[in-house]
């Protein structure tokens, strides 16, 4: 299944990525868990290869490219309604 992802330009996503970039590990754990990892932004443009999201990081407007082989799951989040 394709999702036409040109109806959603200018939402707001969260996208889950498919790599764990980090080992969550205490001493009250018995064994060490994987962090899920995850973008969240607008939907700024969409490319053959992945998305490309525009987020904010310390004031200042991030640009986040996210392949489609990276992205595990996607909310989308659809404007309130007046």
């Amino acid at each position: 299944m394709n999702i036409d992802w040109s109806k959603y330009i200018n939402y707001e996503i969260n996208v889950t990525l498919n790599e764990n970039y980090g080992v969550v590990h205490s001493d009250k754990m018995e064994n060490p868990f994987y962090e899920i990892v995850f973008k969240a932004g607008m939907l700024k443009e969409i490319f053959d290869d992945g998305l490309l999201l525009l987020t904010a990081y310390k004031g200042r407007d991030i640009e986040v490219f996210i392949p489609y082989s990276s992205i595990k799951c996607v909310e989308i989040i659809h404007p309130q309604k007046n």
